[in-house]
């Protein structure tokens, strides 16, 4: 695929900013529905989201068709990676995929240690498994040029795989009773949409009204409806003008739809989802619900299966000559980067609330992301402000 030499880090750099920016609103966001839901408006602010809207409460409408519009912008994320950008070659894939797999086992695992003696509680395995990109880069621009760009990038690349992972988990371990007339439904619109593709139409309303109907036919379907907007993205054309050099890629249709969307998911849709779901009340809660299996198996997922995980699974590759620290980095870098991982907030929480449905368990489940993200995240900031640049393991030369 030729392009312009310019066009794809400038359009990666911008979208690092953008993340960074959208981590730290949400972080703000996600206090703020904290000291909501324990304020003197706790009651209206509970009433509201579950407050009905035509066929669905407002909560619902937030989290199947809100984050259906997060989920068509980590589709368009994925695919532009995979196909022209930090993630389009196999030595580029190796080091971040080999290492979101390992942060996805590793918490997965803790957490089923935890937690092996109550069935009910082990559908909640995934909750640690995921990393929430936003919030990463978010502390990541706290720390401004300690940080090398190059661990940036690693970082938004582990991400992404990490977020496609989890996209296959919930379609494969979190969808409900089936309904094979919707499900052909779905599938006879993909197959329009992906014949759109294939005869070159580049406009994208076609796609974009299509993606609603299958939205609604993916909703009654019983597989997630969200998991819409990552079936849409996949089919929206990415392919530039044949020999033209001078074509930027904001010329394809996926990068104009991506374009259009960041800065909305960034600072209106995540923010939403985050301020609709991260508020837990502590009222009539003692400190031992910190202890119990289901939230310590969720914290130390995301704690210490992020670390043993990333961390173990990078230096495995590192010392085996089979991928190289990312350039400018240390191994001190590459362990804060780790802990980062941990932040898992918002596929984390979307996560939770599809894997139980009484009130008590998905609190718990909150409690252990607000606790495991915030130890994570000020751990790694810790590490990261202390680490030096530019270092190297023994017996391994300096990227």
């Amino acid at each position: 695929m030729v392009q312009h030499p310019h066009a794809r880090p400038n359009v990666f750099r911008r979208f690092l900013d953008g993340q960074s920016s959208g981590g730290l609103v949400l972080m703000a966001v996600a206090l703020l529905a904290i000291v909501t839901a324990n304020s003197p408006v706790s009651g209206s602010y509970f009433g509201a989201l579950h407050a009905y809207i035509g066929p669905l409460s407002l909560q619902h409408w937030i989290n199947d068709a809100l984050m259906a519009v997060f989920f068509l912008m980590v589709g368009l994320e994925i695919k532009r990676e995979m196909l022209d950008g930090q993630l389009s070659t196999w030595g580029r894939r190796v080091l971040p995929g080999v290492a979101a797999a390992g942060g996805m086992l590793a918490p997965a695992l803790i957490y089923v240690a935890f937690n092996s003696g109550d069935p009910a509680a082990l559908r909640g395995w995934a909750i640690p498994a995921a990393t929430d990109i936003a919030f990463a880069l978010g502390v990541l621009s706290l720390l401004g040029p300690r940080v090398p760009v190059s661990l940036k990038v690693f970082l938004a690349a582990l991400a992404i795989i990490d977020d496609l992972g989890a996209v296959v988990i919930i379609a494969i371990f979190y969808t409900s009773d089936l309904s094979l007339p919707d499900l052909a439904g779905a599938a006879a619109l993909l197959v329009v949409l992906m014949a759109l593709n294939r005869r070159g139409v580049r406009s994208l309303l076609p796609y974009m009204a299509l993606g609603a109907v299958l939205w609604v036919l993916m909703l009654r379907s019983g597989v997630h409806a969200t998991l819409a907007g990552v079936l849409l993205a996949l089919t929206i054309p990415i392919r530039l003008t044949p020999g033209k050099p001078e074509a930027a890629p904001v010329d394809s249709p996926l990068h104009r739809l991506e374009h259009a969307l960041h800065l909305p998911v960034a600072f209106l849709v995540v923010p939403i989802f985050g301020f609709a779901n991260a508020g837990v009340s502590f009222s009539g809660v003692s400190a031992s619900v910190l202890t119990e299996p289901l939230t310590l198996g969720v914290a130390g997922g995301l704690v210490l299966g992020k670390v043993l995980g990333v961390f173990g699974a990078a230096a495995v590759m590192v010392r085996l000559g089979a991928a190289d620290l990312p350039a400018g980095a240390s191994w001190g870098q590459m362990f804060g980067v780790s802990l980062l991982c941990g932040i898992g907030f918002t596929m984390s929480l979307f996560i939770g609330l599809l894997a139980f449905d009484a009130p008590a368990m998905q609190d718990r489940v909150k409690f252990g992301i607000l606790a495991g993200s915030l130890v994570a995240g000020v751990a790694g900031y810790a590490v990261l402000r202390m680490s030096r640049r530019e270092g190297k393991a023994p017996g391994t030369a300096a990227s």
